[in-house]
């Protein structure tokens, strides 16, 4: 049993971290302009901002969230102008030679803040907290377990967006193709904020 439930916590903390969404859009523009070692604080703060959270879920804090309908508004809208302004200086960036020069890759701090100010990533907390809290009877040991979990799976599901984007950079010649580029990524990270919007 305990297997079958530490297989299914793999199953689900893999597809929740590599579908596409804001940190993995955000970690495929760091690669792309700034390289994979650059990127590697913003990876961490991603990773530490699941990792925290799904640990609180299983805890208990994050249903505070879910009990107050006017904390999720507030979250709502500060993720979203996050998310925007992330959005258009992602736009901005140009090439990766001036972008290198112009702009830092977002940090530990800015990305654990764009975790926890997203209530759909609170509610994908919740639900691993709610579907394996049969590993233990202690909501500390569960949290240990899930935050872990969650950790590792980001660290290497963004590792491989990042990877991607650097990737795409060797594929890109000219200014107008790292313009559609980041346009194109710039859109898409807009774009994620609409699950959030959705959800109620």
């Amino acid at each position: 049993m305990y297997v079958t439930l530490y297989l299914s916590l793999v199953v689900f903390v893999i597809v929740s971290t590599i579908s596409p969404g804001g940190a993995t859009t955000l970690a495929t523009a760091s690669g792309a302009h700034f390289g994979f070692k650059r990127t590697i604080p913003f990876m961490i703060g991603i990773a530490l901002g699941l990792a925290t959270m799904g640990a609180s879920s299983a805890i208990g804090l994050g249903s505070i969230l879910i009990a107050m309908p006017s904390l999720k508004w507030f979250m709502k809208i500060v993720g979203s102008l996050y998310l925007l302004w992330l959005a258009w200086k992602t736009m901005q960036l140009g090439s990766p030679q001036l972008s290198r020069n112009l702009y830092k890759p977002t940090g530990v701090m800015g990305a654990i803040f764009l975790v926890w100010h997203n209530p759909k990533g609170w509610v994908m907390a919740l639900s691993a907290a709610a579907s394996f809290a049969d590993l233990t009877h202690s909501p500390i040991i569960l949290g240990a377990i899930i935050g872990t979990f969650f950790c590792i799976a980001a660290l290497f599901s963004l590792s491989f967006w990042c990877s991607l984007g650097l990737l795409l950079s060797k594929c890109m010649k000219s200014d107008k193709q790292w313009n559609i580029f980041n346009f194109a990524l710039g859109a898409m990270l807009a774009l994620s904020m609409v699950p959030m919007w959705l959800y109620e």
